[in-house]
């Protein structure tokens, strides 16, 4: 979204558009196998965990121990809510 400048610049903001909403389409099909509260986080999980690692690959943001271990540890409740269903 950040390459999209506000919705002020077209392919970036189609990218972005196209993205959310195959992001949805994914988190619907999930709900026939997963409790919708599960479904969720994991879904939100995967977008923060995604987020933070495209900000440090392409906008060079700062990692650190802390940073990754944090995000592993969202990988972990997000590996663990798929396998208690």
């Amino acid at each position: 979204m950040k390459y999209s400048d506000g919705f002020t610049r077209l392919w970036p903001s189609v990218f972005t558009g196209i993205s959310m909403v195959i992001s949805v389409v994914l988190l619907a099909y999930t709900l026939k196998v997963l409790p919708v509260g599960s479904a969720y986080t994991v879904w939100t999980g995967i977008g923060a965990v995604g987020t933070v690692i495209l900000g440090i690959i392409l906008f060079k943001e700062p990692y650190d121990f802390l940073r990754m271990f944090f995000i592993f540890l969202i990988i972990i409740g997000i590996v663990g809510l798929r396998v208690i269903k």
